[in-house]
C-alpha cells in the first residue's frame, strides 16, 4: 500500500467521488470517466473492470447505477489496495470488490473470484506503441500505459471468457488503432463505435466501442464527441459527462 505522502486525493465527477492516487506514474483522467459513461449497465447486474488502476471507472459506474455489483481487476498491488480504499471512502464497499491480478489468468481463477457468466466488461487496457512513442521511465505509468503486440487481443479474449451470452463489452483505445480493434473483435457483434474529438476542427483522439458477445447485428458509427469548443473551452456535452455524470448513449 502507498503512504500517505505518496498519493493525493482527487475528485472525479464534479465532487460525486473522491479517489486516492499516486503523485506519481499512472493517474486517472477523462478516459475512465468516458469509459464508465458508456456502459449500459442496469441494477441487478454484474460488470467487471478490467485494468482498474485506483478504481476510478468502476467506481463511477457503481456510483451511476444503484444496485449494480461491479469487481475491479488491477494487477498492481498498490494500485488495487488503493482501489480497495476508494470503494470503502465512497460508500461503496457494500457493492464493489477488488482482485489483484492479472488478465492473464485463468477463466477458472476469475470464477473463483465471482466472475463467470457477467453481463459487463469494461476496460481501458495500455495502447501506447512503445516503438512510435516515448516511453515513461515510471514502471507504474509504463505499465499502465504500453502495449505488447499481443496485450489487446488478450485483453479482449479474458473478456469474451467472462461474459455472458450477449454480455458486452465496452472498451476505450486511441482512434488511430480502430483496425486493431475491429481485428480482435470476431467472437462480437453489434459493435458500436463512438468517435472523440478534442475539438470541432481536430481529428478524433480516443474512440469509445461496445460490442456484444455472440451478436450477429451490424457495426454502427455515432455521431461523435467533441470534448471543447474551438476556443478551448469544454463543450457543454463533454461537462454533463465528466463533472455531471450523463452517461453515453452506446446501445442501439
Amino acid at each position: 500500500m502507498l503512504v500517505d505522502a505518496e498519493t493525493t486525493e482527487d475528485a472525479a465527477l464534479g465532487g460525486r467521488i473522491m479517489l486516492r492516487q499516486p503523485k506519481r506514474g499512472h493517474r486517472f483522467g477523462h478516459d475512465a470517466i468516458l469509459l464508465a459513461a458508456a456502459v449500459d449497465a442496469r441494477p441487478g447486474e454484474v460488470a467487471v473492470d478490467l485494468g482498474a488502476g485506483v478504481g476510478t471507472a468502476g467506481l463511477a459506474l457503481a456510483h451511476r447505477v444503484p444496485g449494480l455489483d461491479v469487481r475491479l481487476v488491477e494487477v498492481d498491488q498498490a494500485l488495487a489496495g488503493l482501489a480497495r480504499e476508494n470503494a470503502a471512502r465512497n460508500k461503496l464497499s457494500d457493492r464493489v470488490s477488488v482482485a489483484a491480478m492479472d488478465v492473464a489468468a485463468s477463466p477458472i481463477d476469475f470464477a473463483r473470484k465471482g466472475m463467470a457468466g457477467v453481463h459487463h466488461v469494461l476496460m481501458n487496457p495500455p495502447f501506447n506503441d512503445p516503438a512510435r512513442q516515448n516511453v515513461s521511465p515510471d514502471a507504474a505509468r509504463r505499465l499502465a500505459h504500453v502495449a505488447s503486440a499481443n496485450s489487446l487481443a488478450a485483453w479482449v479474449d479474458c473478456a469474451e471468457s467472462l461474459l455472458a451470452a450477449h454480455g458486452t463489452l465496452t472498451l476505450i483505445w486511441r482512434a488511430a488503432g480502430l483496425g486493431e480493434v475491429l481485428d480482435v473483435l470476431a467472437g462480437f457483434g453489434g459493435i458500436t463505435i463512438l468517435p472523440i474529438h478534442p475539438k470541432p476542427d481536430a481529428a478524433a483522439i480516443r474512440i469509445l466501442v461496445r460490442a456484444v458477445r455472440g451478436s450477429g447485428s451490424p457495426l454502427i458509427l455515432r455521431p461523435p464527441l467533441t470534448l471543447n469548443r474551438a476556443d478551448g473551452t469544454p463543450s457543454a456535452e463533454a461537462e454533463a459527462i465528466l463533472r455531471g455524470g450523463v452517461p453515453l448513449a452506446m446501445a442501439p
